[in-house]
């Protein structure tokens, strides 16, 4: 699984190119913030939307659009909105600038129908403590593809990392 943010003038390319040279790979386009990108990223093959943050209309979209997603919370009014749309899943961004792990924790009771997918200064170190929490499924992180492995083009690194992310609980 990888999620291609649309924050480069080549990702919905990258996406597309993946989609038809990779179909092992189940591509995703991130940093979804409008009712178009939804629609360009499935144009494109994407197989599932992740937005940093969400209202009604980019919810809406997401939702139409027939793909798995996550919309974006920070506060707990944000992840209620969300519920009373009837999702479930959501992604918490910025994580450890939102509170972090303490701040999932804390709201676990009173959102117990709430699962997030934090994403945002998340390290290696830190997601086993947010992993440890009944209200989080999986975490996100760029860790795994550090800027000077990829420029690099370190592969076996990135695989190392890959291994070691996938092995965390």
């Amino acid at each position: 699984m990888i999620e291609l943010t649309l924050r480069t003038p080549v990702a919905l390319d990258a996406i597309r190119a993946i989609a038809a040279e990779v179909p092992e790979i189940l591509v995703g386009a991130g940093t979804i913030v409008t009712p178009h990108q939804v629609e360009r990223a499935v144009d494109a093959g994407a197989e599932f939307l992740v937005s940093p943050g969400c209202t009604p209309t980019l919810l809406s979209a997401m939702s139409e659009s027939g793909l798995a997603f996550l919309p974006g919370t920070a506060t707990v009014s944000e992840a209620l909105a969300v519920l009373e749309t009837g999702h479930t899943e959501m992604k918490f961004f910025p994580a450890e600038a939102s509170g972090g792990a303490t701040y999932l924790k804390s709201i676990a009771s009173p959102l117990p129908a709430a699962r997030f997918c934090p994403t945002g200064g998340i390290t290696e170190a830190s997601a086993p403590s947010y992993l440890a929490l009944p209200n989080v499924g999986c975490v996100g992180g760029s860790w795994l593809t550090p800027a000077d492995a990829l420029v690099n083009a370190d592969w076996e690194r990135i695989t190392i990392l890959a291994a070691a992310s996938a092995a965390l609980s």
